[in-house]
């Protein structure tokens, strides 16, 4: 069966769908993402789907669903690349995206990553300063 890759950057995870997403496929990314947040520790999961055309209900679930297994493993998950279409036909098909935020390419998407990491840095540094 073919896989989706994840590479680990920083403290953050890139996927990079490259291909039309089949049941299959896309269940093997939602447990092969989920694995590899628990192995490394990721605070953040940034999913680039610039090479996209169309995305249909199916995709757009899976997105989501990424997302909250992401959340749920205290990771962020931040969609890049997305083509005008995309979104249009997402908004179309009415479904929303909780818990996804987006960005216009990796460079920023990785930013918001990073500036999630450096709160929770700071936040767990003000906790500890108190007791």
């Amino acid at each position: 069966m073919d896989r989706i890759p994840i590479l680990k950057v920083g403290s953050a995870l890139l996927v990079t769908i490259q291909v039309d997403m089949h049941d299959r496929l896309a269940t093997a990314l939602e447990e092969d993402l989920s694995a590899r947040i628990v192995a490394v520790g990721a605070r953040g999961v940034l999913i680039d789907i610039s090479a996209l055309e169309i995305v249909d209900s199916f995709i757009g679930r899976m997105l989501s669903n990424i997302a909250s297994v992401s959340r749920m493993l205290d990771a962020e998950t931040v969609v890049v690349g997305m083509r005008p279409a995309v979104a249009i036909t997402l908004v179309e098909l009415g479904l929303e995206l909780p818990g996804v935020r987006t960005a216009l390419d990796a460079e920023r998407g990785m930013a918001i990553i990073q500036a999630r990491d450096f709160r929770r840095d700071a936040d767990l540094s003000d906790a500890s300063d108190d007791d």
